[in-house]
């Protein structure tokens, strides 16, 4: 789930943490005297408006007001994101070194907020398919160029995911949603076969996750 800071007075912001089921919903409106009488529909956390949108805010993990400070030890305990622009390759290089000083598998290190930020469950599956990596690989025994692709393929993908609201990471299907049995290599199809092997794809509990991977493609 990404976070979002929205600055709100001097000494005070709102930090969102959509999680797994948090989300938006956005409507256009055509004046904002209308949403202070615009009914509430369901469970709404929070709104927010400007003249012509609205902005509804549904399940979110977090959404609290809290300080300056308080921001700046939110962001120091993150690692970096995909989603951020990094010319300088600054922020692949950090998530390289966090992941090779660890003696964890890189399945539970891309679930690791503090190594890689915004990588769930489903991108954590579908990332160590698709670089064909055994999710209990040592960190420090991962090859920093594979790490970089690791990188790039989560930029690519996290980039659809906001794009178009759905997780898909089957390259073939990115340009448009093909229903959610669809969408993935191996996240929830335990016991299924491979797309590409045919192998049943694998399920185990990962520092209480469930951890999907097919055990042919990924060794």
């Amino acid at each position: 789930g990404k976070q979002l800071f929205l600055g709100f007075e001097s000494d005070r912001v709102i930090r969102i943490h959509l999680g797994i089921y948090g989300k938006w919903q956005w409507h256009q409106h055509p004046g904002k005297s209308g949403f202070l009488t615009e009914p509430v529909v369901g469970q709404v956390r929070a709104r927010f408006y400007t003249d012509q949108w609205l902005a509804e805010l549904r399940g979110p993990t977090v959404c609290e007001l809290i300080t300056g400070e308080e921001v700046a030890l939110v962001l120091d305990r993150l690692g970096p994101d995909p989603l951020n622009p990094d010319p300088l390759a600054l922020e692949r290089a950090r998530f390289v070194h966090r992941v090779q000083r660890s003696s964890q598998g890189i399945g539970q290190l891309l679930m690791d907020q503090s190594v890689i930020s915004g990588v769930g469950n489903v991108y954590r599956a579908e990332l160590l398919f698709r670089c064909g990596l055994d999710p209990y690989v040592q960190g420090k025994n991962v090859p920093v160029e594979l790490l970089e692709s690791i990188w790039a393929d989560a930029v690519k993908l996290l980039t659809v995911g906001v794009r178009t609201g759905v997780m898909i990471t089957r390259d073939e299907l990115l340009a448009a949603d093909p229903g959610k049995p669809e969408r993935n290599f191996v996240y929830k199809r335990e016991g299924e076969p491979c797309r590409v092997c045919g192998t049943s794809v694998s399920l185990a509990v990962l520092a209480g996750r469930k951890l999907y991977w097919c055990a042919t493609c990924q060794k």
